[in-house]
């Protein structure tokens, strides 16, 4: 597996797995809505500029790519409004993807969607979450639209549920979990995207979705 399609190269963890793809030499074209905001030079870059909601275009670019990683967000927390940004978006993916040759997807999500959400603590979730953090809550409202659109899909899928990413040193051990074993509240930004590049190449997260930190 060589040519990568990159969503979300602009973000927090995105631009950091666009560097992990380009360190361990896969060939990488990244979408970003303003080709000024990825500086970033590499012979094996090719920066595409377009619309993640154009079908059209998402076809396009899907022409000769073997995978796809998925990093797309709102921006930081976003404006506490819901959106259906990773719903919709995903929801064209997906469906072209289908019709296409490139059926591996890789997508980030959010500990606390799906069955994940029974991994926090009951007073975050009743609390915490609803109360004070009603930004995340919004973003995982339609993480749990996105997701089932990835898992009833025919591709061969893996979402990476993700806790609270930070800027630190990358500490070089990673906890995955399918049953919220062990799970911590954080994970560092260089340790997220070695764990998502490394499953191009991996099958044992095949259809499932771990809960890693």
């Amino acid at each position: 597996m060589k040519n990568i399609l990159l969503i979300g190269s602009t973000g927090f963890s995105g631009f950091q797995v666009l560097k992990e793809l380009l360190k361990k030499g896969y060939v990488v074209t990244a979408i970003t809505r303003n080709t000024s905001t990825l500086n970033l030079e590499d012979d094996n870059l090719k920066i595409v500029e377009g619309n993640i909601l154009n079908p059209l275009f998402l076809k396009a670019v899907l022409e000769n790519q073997e995978a796809v990683i998925n990093c797309l967000g709102i921006g930081g927390k976003g404006n506490g409004k819901p959106n259906t940004l990773l719903s919709d978006s995903t929801r064209i993916l997906v469906d072209i993807m289908e019709k296409s040759k490139t059926k591996r997807l890789i997508t980030m999500s959010n500990i606390g969607a799906g069955d994940s959400e029974q991994f926090q603590p009951l007073i975050f979730r009743k609390f915490i979450l609803p109360y004070f953090m009603k930004w995340l809550k919004v973003i995982i409202e339609d993480k749990n639209r996105m997701e089932p659109i990835i898992m009833n899909s025919q591709l061969n899928w893996t979402i990476v549920r993700c806790p609270n990413i930070i800027e630190k040193p990358a500490k070089n051990r990673i906890n995955p979990t399918l049953e919220g074993k062990s799970l911590k509240l954080t994970i560092t930004n260089e340790d997220l995207s070695w764990f998502i590049v490394n499953q191009l190449e991996s099958i044992e997260f095949l259809k499932k979705a771990p809960s890693i930190s």
